[in-house]
């Protein structure tokens, strides 16, 4: 693997890893009681993923270019397939941490309702005190939210099971557009900003059918009408939804592509 290869599967990697992570701030604002301040503050985390998820799509541009331009004829189907399974992997680690991560982010929205500070709030979490604290807070995901996921998670089977295409059409949807290119090279820069053909669905359930469900779940549990532990097992569900969605994305890959190159054909 070149230089440039492995900062991609870098860039995927955190994207995938917060885009995952989010999980763990509804638990973390369930248990703090403040949804709000919980979504702002993972907005400075977010950050972090918009700013990679900027140099992705130009890294990978770049590298199609460069095959097209000196005729290197390098497959790059399996560079894509390897960026696809590095999205999986990073999404099993994000989900692995969900435990660790909102208990971390339970105690930064504590200290932040406290001060009331960004900068003190960054003080603090690099003190002594602040990398104790990441040795105590540090736990494993419990069997219990995975074994009890044969009961009620609180969501249908439509709802996980749309989530699972949804994550499929998402994770694939940049990628889909710039291979895309590469099998139409004269059309490339018109594939390349197609990528809302593939992303536009996804948007579409994540917004009006997942998002809402979610939403509702967690003001239920914080006005007492459904317990913590359904609410975990929900997260579990949608945790566990979203790891089989990346792992569809490589069947979707070469399809998507394939749309994408007879939608700039027929514009």
């Amino acid at each position: 693997m070149d230089t440039q290869l492995w900062a991609i599967c870098g860039l995927t990697f955190v994207i995938h890893v917060i885009a995952t992570l989010a999980y763990a701030v509804r638990i973390a604002g369930v248990r703090t009681r403040r949804i709000a301040l919980s979504f702002s503050l993972f907005g400075i985390i977010a950050l972090v993923s918009r700013t990679a998820n900027s140099f992705q799509g130009p890294f990978i541009a770049k590298r199609v270019e460069v095959d097209i331009a000196h005729h290197m004829g390098r497959g790059l189907l399996a560079d894509f397939r390897l960026f696809l399974l590095t999205a999986t992997v990073a999404t099993i680690a994000g989900s692995f941490l969900i435990p660790t991560f909102q208990r971390y982010f339970s105690r930064a929205v504590d200290h932040f309702q406290m001060y009331r500070s960004i900068p003190r709030l960054l003080l603090d979490a690099f003190s002594r005190a602040g990398f104790s604290y990441l040795r105590i807070g540090a736990r494993v995901p419990s069997r219990h939210n995975v074994t009890q996921l044969a009961g009620n998670t609180g969501l249908s089977w439509k709802v996980i099971v749309l989530n699972v295409v949804a994550m499929a059409i998402w994770t694939v949807g940049v990628f889909a557009s710039l291979y895309a290119g590469y099998l139409k090279p004269e059309l490339r820069v018109t594939c390349a900003n197609l990528s809302s053909v593939i992303n536009g669905f996804a948007t579409v359930v994540l917004t009006v059918v997942i998002d809402p469900q979610v939403s509702v779940m967690t003001d239920d549990v914080i006005e007492g009408r459904l317990s913590e532990n359904c609410f975990r097992r929900a997260i579990t569900a949608l945790a566990g939804a979203r790891v089989l969605g990346t792992l569809c994305a490589q069947a979707v890959l070469l399809p998507a592509a394939l749309i994408i190159v007879r939608v700039a054909e027929v514009i």
